[in-house]
């Protein structure tokens, strides 16, 4: 793909992403190295990798996992476009994680010093670089309650919903016509905890109920509140505006 710069980058016209300044569009465009493009079920960083970049994800869905030594899962959270990766890796010698494509993707690639030159020049975004980290930890946060306390048709409303949600906040039209959802019941299965069988079973049931529906690799909610009341969800779901980096 082309390389876009930071200023014209479709995403920020968004009413999800908070504007920046020209000055720090100007900062992060110095900061940035290319946009590479990732094939779906590829790697982007690997468990234990030590050099790993900054990536912020342009387009496509990617997940963060970790995997036993017997090769059993768990998808820690889905990353949709807007999201910063990598940032666990500069707290450690290497990632505590992996991180793989989804979908095929695209990523816009930051040096490794990138945090240090953001928090020097500008401790705003620095904040924002902060405010991301916390708000990814939230949604491990939901996943941890759901693999906790939650009954199988209560994770899988919850991920429908919040994915759905996230989704639909890069849509022009939010979501009226459904969102991408690149997800297997494999991967349902590894994000939630649960049985490929059960997992299977479940989204059964919640169709038949007339709450959801997937077709041709998109999402439809079809009674959104009732998967609201069904999740048990904080408020509606819907993301908060945020920074992109």
């Amino acid at each position: 793909m082309n390389d876009i710069p930071c200023s014209q980058c479709p995403l920020r016209a968004l009413p999800l992403f908070v504007p920046y300044a020209p000055g720090d569009l100007e900062l992060i465009q110095s900061l940035k190295k290319r946009v590479v493009s990732v094939k779906a079920g590829e790697s982007i960083i690997q468990e234990g990798q030590a050099d790993a970049p900054l990536f912020t994800l342009f387009a496509g869905w990617a997940f963060r996992f970790k995997t036993l030594s017997d090769g059993r899962r768990q998808i820690l959270n889905f990353l949709l476009p807007g999201d910063f990766i990598g940032v666990q890796q500069k707290m450690t010698d290497a990632s505590p994680h992996g991180v793989e494509a989804l979908s095929d993707v695209n990523l816009c690639t930051f040096q490794r010093d990138a945090l240090w030159a953001l928090h020097r020049a500008a401790p705003s975004i620095g904040f924002d670089i902060t405010w991301l980290a916390a708000h990814e930890e939230s949604l491990v946060d939901d996943n941890l309650l759901s693999v906790g306390r939650r009954s199988a048709e209560e994770r899988i409303a919850t991920l429908l919903i919040l994915l759905f949600k996230r989704a639909a906040a890069l849509l022009p039209q939010g979501g009226a016509e459904g969102v991408p959802f690149p997800l297997t019941q494999q991967h349902i299965a590894d994000g939630l905890g649960l049985s490929l069988v059960h997992t299977n079973k479940t989204l059964r049931k919640l169709e038949r109920r007339g709450l959801h529906r997937i077709e041709g690799g998109r999402l439809f909610l079809r009674d959104a509140r009732a998967l609201v009341r069904l999740a048990d969800l904080y408020g509606d779901g819907k993301p908060s505006p945020r920074p992109l980096i």
